[in-house]
């Protein structure tokens, strides 16, 4: 490239020089013939340039200066030539396909961007008019892709309208890049350009084109040019018109501006190729700690020719293995689930040459069982003051050792030591107390469990002076503490107790008891029983609600009368009678039906 640039420079310098006693530049002294230099290498350059000193015509100092102006630009788009070959070459084709060829067709708008002569003044002088836009126009163009980037371009375009009309035919290299739905191009081109005057002969001149576009695609073999917007040069010859006085008109240079807009139609070529692609899987996807996992990757869309290289990861295990399978190690792993990554590549592919895959397997751990454990009391049920003792047995499914603490209950005192704890009830309310313990394994598993311990204030009995004693609750409900008891002293045999559930009456020495009915529900809580020192019968129950007396009923028959010491009759009015059979509704009288007449 630096002596690509240094040989340029060197033409360069020699051109400028000449120009400035010269004007035509390789053109010769026939009309409507022409001669281009096609070899764009550094002898066809050399020739070029010889030629031009060999055949150029003298011309004045503004014409040396127009041809400066289009040296210029000509030199520019040979150094653009010449770029864009070099850059292209070193371009590699990558894995999509281009199409081999493609067509291009639409509509053109032309800005011709000069000036020339249109006919004669009355003093005979050329008419100098400055060329419009001209609208009416199409072109075509035909590209040869060598790769995805690189193409030969051929080119042609045309416009219409009654001052002028201009016609291009180029060719030159097109640099390319295609992306996802949209493709974006620049060109530079150099060929023949025909300009056409009203009035005047046409005339060939030379042309180049430089500029660029963007397409759309629509389908595979189907694009919409976007835009294209493209700088046009052209150089006229009008000698034989216009005379060296203006030198201008007798040689125009055109520097003007195309817009292009149409459809592209891709033609052959192959549908982009699948990008690389990898699968994992492992065997068995479920094992115990310290049992190997194999896993395996198949890869695809790789160049068969080429080697590829592996790549082995995972979030658990030790995976070892260096090719399309690996091993991995579950030793010391914690049970859960696992991924193992594999990552394939191609190292000669210089993008895109990688895919990945990942497999998933899961890792237990040998079972875990709790510790099973369960409780007793003994006694279960106790006087508040007693002791009880719990018993726990606890084992481990998993033949681990196991451990029994923390010991604690819902009231009194516990204290345990292994699998035995003593539950004081001193001070304990009456009622349930619930003994728990919790066994642990070795491993950190626990599990509970509890026993209970009834403690009730019960009636207690002796029958030989208080040496022995037995608690007297038969006929009473489980959890009647019992407050208060009084035995008739006419009759020992007789025995009442107030308890948390009622009054209850006992006519066995308190060998079974019967509940008394009478007091409401609410009332039940009895703290104290007391006898009428005269008469037994007559008992006093003082209760959360008041203090309750017995009553005697008597029944008389109708028209006779009573006068017992201490009763009173009853008011009758305020009784409703509820009769204990009450009568069966009345049958409903059957209406007789009319006899017929």
């Amino acid at each position: 490239m630096l002596a690509v640039a240094l040989r340029l420079a060197h033409v360069r310098s020699q051109g400028f020089a000449a120009s400035l006693r010269y004007c035509r530049i390789l053109s010769l002294k026939f009309q409507r013939h022409f001669f281009f230099v096609a070899d764009v290498g550094l002898p066809g350059l050399h020739s070029a340039y010889m030629f031009h000193r060999k055949y150029v015509v003298p011309e004045d100092e503004m014409s040396r200066r127009d041809c400066l102006r289009s040296d210029s630009v000509m030199m520019i788009g040979i150094v653009l030539l010449l770029n864009l070959f070099v850059t292209s070459s070193l371009m590699l084709a990558q894995e999509e396909k281009p199409p081999k060829a493609d067509i291009f067709a639409g509509y053109q708008w032309l800005n011709p961007g000069g000036t020339v002569a249109t006919g004669r003044d009355a003093f005979g002088n050329p008419i100098a008019t400055k060329l419009p836009s001209i609208a009416e126009g199409a072109g075509a163009a035909l590209g040869i892709n060598f790769n995805k980037y690189l193409a030969l371009e051929f080119d042609y375009g045309g416009n219409w309208d009654t001052p002028a009309n201009e016609s291009t035919a180029t060719v030159g290299p097109r640099l390319m890049w295609r992306g996802e739905g949209v493709n974006m191009f620049i060109h530079t081109l150099g060929g023949l350009n025909r300009l056409t005057v009203k009035g005047l002969p046409a005339k060939n001149g030379l042309g180049a084109v430089l500029g660029g576009g963007i397409d759309l695609k629509i389908v595979r073999h189907l694009s919409l040019r976007l835009l294209e917007a493209d700088y046009v040069l052209g150089r006229y010859n009008f000698a034989d018109f216009v005379g060296p006085q203006t030198p201008e008109l007798r040689r125009p240079v055109l520097q003007g501006a195309r817009l292009r807009t149409g459809l592209v139609f891709n033609l052959g070529g192959a549908a982009p190729s699948a990008p690389p692609a990898a699968s994992c899987s492992v065997k068995p996807n479920e094992v115990m700690v310290g049992e190997p996992v194999t896993a395996t990757v198949a890869a695809s869309n790789f160049n068969p020719k080429h080697t590829l290289t592996y790549n082995w990861t995972s979030t658990g295990g030790k995976p070892s293995g260096k090719d399309s399978t690996a091993t991995i190690d579950t030793n010391g792993v914690a049970g859960g689930s696992y991924t193992v990554t594999a990552r394939v590549a191609d190292p000669k592919m210089k993008k895109g040459g990688e895919a990945s895959c990942t497999a998933n397997f899961t890792v237990k751990e040998p079972p875990k069982n709790a510790p099973t454990m369960s409780c007793t009391a003994s006694p279960s049920t106790v006087q508040p003051g007693t002791a009880a003792t719990i018993t726990c047995t606890c084992t481990s499914p998993d033949n681990v050792a196991v451990n029994v603490s923390g010991w604690t209950a819902s009231a009194g005192t516990i204290s345990g030591s292994g699998n035995t704890g003593a539950l004081n009830t001193t001070g304990a309310p009456a009622g349930t107390i619930t003994v728990n313990a919790t066994c642990t394994d070795s491993r950190g598993l626990s599990s509970t469990s509890s026993a209970t311990v009834k403690t009730w204030h019960l009636a207690w009995k002796t029958d030989d002076g208080g040496k022995n004693w037995r608690h007297i609750n038969k006929g009473m409900i489980d959890d009647s503490d019992v407050f208060s008891i009084i035995v008739d002293p006419t009759n020992p045999s007789v025995v009442f107790a107030s308890a948390c559930s009622g009054i209850y009456k006992s006519t066995s020495a308190g060998d079974l008891f019967a509940k008394i009915q009478g007091i409401p529900f609410s009332a039940r809580r009895t703290r104290v029983l007391k006898e009428d020192p005269s008469n037994p019968s007559i008992v006093y129950a003082g209760t959360t609600e008041g203090l309750w007396k017995t009553a005697d009923y008597w029944i008389v028959p109708a028209g006779a009368t009573f006068s017992g010491e201490g009763t009173a009759p009853v008011n009758e009015s305020r009784i409703k009678p509820i009769p204990d059979h009450p009568a069966a509704p009345a049958a409903k009288k059957k209406v007789a039906k009319p006899k017929a007449q």
